[in-house]
Order: C-alpha cells, then structure tokens, then sequence
C-alpha cells in the first residue's frame, strides 16, 4: 500500500504556490490601502479647497465693506473741504509747516557737527 500521509519535506510546488497565493494577497491589500490613501486625499483635497473658497469670500467681503467706508469718509472730507475752503486752506498749511519743521529737527538730529547760524 502506498503511503498518502505526507509527513516528509514539503513539496517545492506547494510552497511556490503558497507564496505566490501569499503575494497575490499582499498585491490586493497593496489595493486597498492605495486607494484609501486615494480617497481620504481627495477628502483632504476638498477640505481645504472649502476652507481657502471660505477664506478668500471672507476677505473679499471684508474688503468691500472697508472700500466703501473710505469711499465715504473721503467724500466727507471733500465735502467739508469744498464747504470750507479757508479752514481747508489753513489746515493744509499748518500740517506742512509741523511737516517741515519735524524734517529740520530730524535733519539736525542726524548731523553730528552742529551747524551755526552765523558766517
């Protein structure tokens, strides 16, 4: 009688077969993960996406508020200033002499040697 009990060194053919079967299941695993990877990168993809768009309606919203308050304060200050042209006349004038006179002292300030008045 022949002896069907295998009980001797594992055949080679088996143990090709069972790494390649152990292979083909790492390549389907391989799969998965790549396309979860996939999948949760294009989540994080539109996430992002959502918050930049978000972002960039907020500031633009913001924006426009703060252009049209300048729009405003300036067409008040001309208004006031086409209202009153000798106040507008003296102002301007003031801050150009406090403009001037904070320039010498910025100048005299810088300059090491003092300078004299005198000849």
């Amino acid at each position: 009688m022949a002896d069907t009990n295998k009980s001797g060194p594992p055949d080679i053919e088996d143990i090709q077969k069972t790494l390649e079967k152990q292979i083909a299941d790492l390549r389907k695993e391989i799969t998965k993960i790549n396309k979860s990877i996939s999948a949760r990168s294009a989540e994080m993809l539109d996430d992002a996406s959502e918050q930049a768009s978000d972002f960039y309606d907020t500031a633009a919203s913001r924006a426009s508020r703060t252009a049209q308050q300048l729009r405003s304060q300036a067409q008040s200050v001309s208004e006031a200033a086409r209202e009153n042209p000798g106040t507008t006349t003296a102002v301007v004038g003031v801050i150009g002499l406090l403009g001037f006179l904070a320039g010498l002292a910025i100048g005299q300030s810088m300059n090491d040697t003092p300078r004299r008045w005198y000849h």
